[in-house]
């Protein structure tokens, strides 16, 4: 019995000692991936930047004229149409029977013409010989005015139910694009209720919304500018063609329309774009997204990362402006300075950081210091 416990006590020695060690193990530094950009220069700070939406000049809603079944839909979202192209049909059973009826109301109604006409000439031959008096005269007369202006009446309100016969096929005014489609093959509109959306593309605008304290500097301003936020490269000329008389209900701004000047194939409808009003070219001072300020205690701050050892170091910084294209820094940072722009609240100073689609030039600097620092034991984990 002695013997039996003597193992087994040696036993859980044993496993407690193995348990030990492997708790004081060194445990690998985690490397938290970033996205970084160096700091540089940028000639936006002074100009104001407003978002927008690229959108043609004229668009106008299609519709039926008249009411009725649609039966067939002959273009989607994004067709391309040429001016006189059927886009659209109504059942035209109901419009074709209408015009019928009014066909034979039209010949109902020569008939009685022609046969007042007849009358007519017969007591004018009877009131020449004196056979009867004026007033039999003149009363097959008035009978043969009534149906005279009844005939007319009839042959307008056969052409008009001609025309509505015509308006169940619904054709482009115009050469453009549609933009929308409020209708499908099968549902009942009336007439006027918007079934398509056309678009004429050759004169592109950006609509966007001004604060009503801006709205006296869009007015004088000299210098519009248009950037694509597909193509940060290309910048186009623009200008202000219509600023809102009102504000907007629901967020007190005014919609103002700039448009651009000669729009390349670049530009498509529903792009958006960045409207830069004003500035002065030769003015460049430092910008950051806005996604690199990280606020602790009520400072702005941002993660510099050494170029040497890939770790971050927490900096203050003094902001200028927040803007829509980033924000403008007055101090704490030079140009050439490598900053994290994502990520900023997973970081603790001195952390190892691996830089992620940060161009080429951040990533093989990354990739070079990763190769020749060493991994260290994270001496917090290993002390556990």
């Amino acid at each position: 019995m002695i013997r039996l416990l003597s193992a087994a006590l040696a036993a859980i020695a044993l496993t407690l000692g193995v348990a030990g060690c492997a708790k004081h193990e060194a445990l690998p530094e985690t490397i938290r991936p970033v996205l970084a950009q160096k700091v540089q220069l940028s000639k936006d700070v002074d100009q104001t930047v407003y978002s927008g939406e690229v959108r043609t000049r004229y668009e106008a809603d299609l519709s039926f004229r008249v009411a009725g079944k649609i039966i067939e839909r002959k273009v989607d979202v994004g067709a391309e149409v040429k001016k006189g192209a059927l886009l659209a049909r109504l059942d035209p059973v109901d419009a074709r029977l209408v015009a019928e009826a009014a066909h034979s109301q039209v010949a109902a109604t020569e008939t009685e013409f022609n046969f007042a006409s007849a009358e007519l000439d017969r007591y004018k031959t009877l009131l020449d010989k004196g056979f009867i008096g004026q007033s039999a005269f003149e009363s097959k007369q008035n009978i043969y005015n009534s149906a005279k202006a009844r005939l007319a009446a009839a042959r307008s309100q056969a052409a008009v139910n001609v025309n509505q016969s015509a308006y169940t096929s619904l054709y482009a005014d115009q050469n453009g694009i549609i933009t929308a489609v409020n209708a499908e093959v099968g549902q009942v509109v009336g007439a006027g209720q918007a079934v398509l959306r056309l678009a004429r593309p050759e004169e592109k605008e950006v609509l966007i919304n001004a604060a009503e304290s801006k709205v006296d500097e869009l007015k004088k301003a000299q210098q519009v500018l248009v950037r694509l936020w597909a193509d940060q490269e290309t910048i186009l000329s623009g200008v202000v063609r219509e600023i809102a008389p009102n504000a907007d209900a629901a967020t007190r701004t005014f919609n103002v329309k700039v448009s651009i000047l000669d729009p390349g194939p670049e530009v498509k409808l529903g792009m958006t774009a960045n409207v830069l009003v004003g500035g002065s070219s030769d003015t460049e001072a430092l910008l950051l997204p806005l996604t690199a300020i990280y606020s602790q205690n009520g400072t702005a701050n941002v993660w510099v990362v050494d170029p040497r050892t890939s770790k971050v170091a927490l900096r203050a910084v003094t902001v200028g402006q927040y803007r829509e294209n980033g924000v403008s820094l007055l101090s704490g940072l030079k140009a050439g300075e490598t900053v994290v722009t994502a990520g900023v609240h997973k970081l603790i100073p001195g952390q190892t950081v691996r830089l992620m689609d940060s161009g080429p030039e951040l990533q093989q600097q990354g990739a070079q210091n990763q190769a020749d620092t060493p991994v260290k034991a994270n001496p917090a984990k290993a002390s556990q």
